[in-house]
């Protein structure tokens, strides 16, 4: 089963990709993660995104492209894979396509976990993050034991720049502005399918779960 991941900023996709990994047993590729992984084993194609990383620029879309065809031929993938990051953009929607022709496989299903933009500054506005040991929790949903105080390590819990109203605000800009094409690429297709995120995470893990088993 070949997935692609939506969803902006917030909507809990890393938490429900690990449960889709499992139930399906399938790889969760995560774009940050292989790049990370190719530069840290220091392929070439590693040694080639660490250059524009260590710049601060985007890895461009021809390394990260060549990167992804690379993953998706690693044998974990023969039951198939959940993609989570990629595409971010039309060209990379069809450069997928094409690879995707190119080893014989096809997207099944894309899952877009829909979550509106006020619940989405509600959950990030309150995440923070120790300094010590990177442990998140949230100011209400998941507060520690003691106010500002890591459980896990006593650090300092700090909120991250990009944690704050008006970043949050603009990476939901951002991410409408790259994926509202693609959701509509998608759809033409046939292959998308909305589900709910606002709902607890157990009802959207139970929501996804029965929905790709209809793929399958």
């Amino acid at each position: 089963m070949q997935i692609v991941l939506f969803g902006p900023p917030g909507a809990g996709k890393g938490t429900q990709a690990k449960y889709i990994s499992e139930e399906f047993n399938i790889p969760h590729i995560s774009t940050g993660d292989i790049l990370r992984e190719n530069v840290r084993e220091g392929t070439a194609l590693g040694k080639k995104a660490k250059a524009y990383m260590d710049k601060g620029e985007l890895v461009p879309d021809a390394i990260l492209i060549d990167i992804i065809k690379d993953r998706l031929q690693k044998p974990d993938t023969k039951k198939g894979f959940l993609l989570d990051g990629f595409p971010r953009t039309l060209r990379q929607a069809e450069a997928l396509d094409a690879i995707l022709d190119d080893i014989n496989k096809s997207i099944d299903v894309v899952v877009n976990v829909d979550v509106g933009d006020n619940e989405i500054i509600r959950r990030l506005s309150g995440r923070r993050t120790c300094r010590s040991c990177q442990a998140t929790y949230h100011v209400r949903a998941n507060p520690p034991k003691v106010p500002g105080i890591c459980d896990q390590c006593g650090g300092e819990l700090y909120q991250r720049a990009d944690d704050t109203e008006a970043a949050i605000k603009h990476r939901i800009e951002v991410y409408k502005k790259q994926t509202q094409p693609l959701i509509e690429y998608y759809k033409k297709k046939g292959l998308l399918v909305d589900i709910d995120g606002e709902r607890e995470i157990d009802e959207v893990r139970a929501d996804i779960i029965s929905t790709l088993k209809r793929f399958q």
